[in-house]
């Protein structure tokens, strides 16, 4: 049996309790660059930087700690496909 991409795409999805759990025990910038994606995802990590008021690397390293625990996943830009988008996987 196969599964479509959508009905994966559901299952890899986080429940709300676990997201909360999982991004309880990261360091604050990572919480905020995760609040700015709740309200709007997709942003670079220049837009992520610009709406977060974080320095670049800053907002690298909680970008890199959120793909770590599986929080944020990342696909090309539409606009400009040399740079990549973020959104939170809930």
């Amino acid at each position: 049996m196969s599964t479509s991409p959508a009905e994966t795409a559901d299952q890899d999805r986080l429940s709300e309790s676990e997201y909360r759990d999982r991004l309880r025990e990261l360091p604050p910038s990572a919480k905020l660059v995760a609040k700015v994606l709740e309200g709007d995802a997709p942003l670079s990590q220049g837009g992520l930087a610009d709406e977060s008021l974080l320095p670049d690397r800053t907002v690298r390293y909680a970008l890199n700690r959120l793909e770590e625990e599986g929080l944020v996943d990342s696909r090309y830009s539409f606009k400009d496909a040399r740079k990549q988008v973020y959104y939170l996987t809930i």
